[in-house]
């Protein structure tokens, strides 16, 4: 079975309406054979990106960059497993109220220093999140997880 890890850090009720939508998503009825995995980015470890076949990376903006939460992981992970991650399909979402430009550019700098290969478009969130921000998330989890869904 193939395992879609979403490594996340979810402090407010925001940030959890759309971790809520990319896991509905990555769970929707037709994508089979994928376990979702989910993980907050402080217990985030190795072996659990290591045994990912795809990773959801869901933050924060905080003063313009993801929060130190998310970029914690990226510190224990990314000499440990970064040659043997190479491929690895990611997406992301990012909530903020001023801005989520430089936290998205930071992720997608980190997972191509990585060798990781962007499956999706980042999901911007601003403000409250509306039905079309959870839509996007929804579709996030389900587009990562399809491509790694079992034929």
């Amino acid at each position: 079975m193939a395992r879609l890890l979403i490594v996340h850090h979810t402090p407010s009720p925001a940030t959890a309406e759309l971790l809520d939508a990319v896991v509905r998503g990555a769970s929707d009825p037709d994508i089979t054979g994928v376990e979702v995995v989910r993980r907050a980015a402080l217990a985030a470890t190795a072996p659990d990106l290591l045994a990912a076949d795809a990773v959801v990376l869901g933050t924060p903006a905080n003063i313009g960059y993801m929060s130190g939460a998310l970029k914690h992981f990226f510190d224990t992970v990314y000499y440990v497993c970064g040659d043997d991650t190479r491929g690895l399909p990611y997406g992301c979402y990012v909530h903020g109220n001023l801005g989520v430009e430089g936290a998205v550019r930071a992720i997608g700098s980190i997972a191509e220093g990585m060798g990781w290969t962007r499956a999706a478009e980042p999901v911007e969130v601003m403000g409250a999140p509306d039905k079309a921000a959870l839509e996007a998330c929804y579709e996030l989890g389900a587009v990562l997880a399809a491509t790694v869904m079992a034929d």
